[in-house]
């Protein structure tokens, strides 16, 4: 039997937000979650629209969070879990709120604009107990986790260089200077963090790299650039990379690189062996042995050892790699209401959270030291 649907509210994500929809879309498609409450919008007129469009009662859209966090820890239907999705610097304070009264939260990436911001909420996680969850939705693919898989069982051997790419082109013109909502919080410091690519799609990539690999970054050396004129944040940034255990690496993030929709690519090479997957081909990864071709190996094919939804060749992507984090949380909260200690499997945690706002802050400051090398703090 499928389990109970979970009360899910939402903090953010109301009419014309893209990942409100992406989240809203993920936490239904296992059916474990039914939307009930929310705070989608710091306008109290978007916020009912959007709680009408939503089927959500009028009564359970809230002017802010704070009200809403109050109001749903009272009632005995209250929310078992909340996602937050709002632009990088009001996650650390909704969070924060949620988890005062012990309500889990699946948060949005990156966990939070600011550093001191991040170690704040992640020592709250710690003390509250509650189920926590950041979105990094890239490890839930079949395939990155079956690489993971690999590089574990030690196929490929130490792991030596670790390549990233992350390119898009949708911010290749000033947008934002245009309206377009998406491109004015994500290009303001403000509300984005000091990261530009870095923050929005560069925690995507490094995070990619310790969840396959198991490595964590000892230091960076950046070269940050904003080319869109009038831009202040980065949108395209080189940074060298320095693995715990000696490994090498390299990452490429840019938003200007026209021909680029959503170019996440991860290599990694190992003493006797090489791993490559792209997430716009995201039913494949490509193996090589010491001495072997290449072999192509599929999700769904006999062999693959990836756990799939769906037979090979009828393809997953992103939402559903989306919906395996939800459906893990969903199992994760539904054992802690049980009584069990919290246990976070795979699922990405406060602590690969403040991992990703390390890296920006020390690539940060490594570019503006004139791309000097920075240790990032373990």
């Amino acid at each position: 039997m499928t389990p109970r649907r979970l009360r899910l509210g939402m903090v953010g994500g109301g009419s014309g937000a893209f990942i409100g929809a992406v989240h809203r879309t993920a936490a239904r498609l296992d059916d474990r979650y039914e939307l009930v409450a929310g705070a989608f919008s710091s306008s109290e007129e978007v916020c009912r629209a959007s709680a009408e469009a939503l089927h959500v009662a009028p009564d359970r859209a809230y002017a802010s969070f704070e009200a809403m966090a109050e109001a749903e820890a009272a009632r005995p239907d209250g929310v078992e879990a909340v996602a937050v999705v709002t632009p990088n610097h009001l996650h650390a304070a909704p969070a924060s709120a949620l988890l005062a009264r012990r309500i889990p939260v699946l948060c949005d990436k990156p966990l939070t604009a600011s550093l001191e911001d991040a170690l704040s909420l992640a020592a709250l996680v710690r003390s509250s107990g509650a189920p926590f969850a950041v979105t990094y939705n890239y490890s839930g693919y079949p395939m990155v986790r079956r690489a993971r898989e690999i590089v574990a069982a030690g196929e490929i051997g130490r792991v030596r260089v670790v390549q990233l790419e992350y390119a898009q082109d949708w911010l290749a013109e000033p947008v934002e200077q245009a309206g377009q909502r998406q491109a004015s919080w994500r290009t303001d410091p403000a509300r984005a963090g000091p990261g530009g690519s870095l923050g929005d799609i560069g925690t995507h990539a490094v995070h990619l790299a310790k969840f396959v690999t198991g490595l964590g970054l000892a230091a960076v050396a950046a070269d940050l650039m904003s080319f869109a004129p009038g831009r202040v944040l980065d949108d395209n940034a080189h940074v060298m990379l320095r693995f715990e255990g000696g490994a090498r690496g390299l990452l490429w993030t840019s938003q200007v690189a026209y021909g680029h929709a959503n170019g996440l690519t991860l290599r990694v090479y190992g003493e006797r062996g090489a791993l490559q997957w792209r997430q716009e081909a995201p039913e494949f990864l490509d193996l090589t042995r010491r001495g072997r071709s290449t072999e192509r190996l599929q999700r769904g094919a006999a062999g693959s050892g990836a756990a799939s939804r769906l037979p090979g060749g009828h393809p997953e992507g992103y939402l559903e790699a989306f919906a395996t984090l939800y459906s893990e949380f969903a199992d994760q909260v539904l054992a802690w209401q049980g009584g069990e200690p919290w246990r976070p499997g795979l699922t990405p945690t406060a602590a690969d959270g403040v991992e990703g706002v390390r890296f920006v802050d020390a690539a940060v400051r490594s570019s503006k030291a004139g791309g000097r090398w920075v240790e990032i703090e373990s």
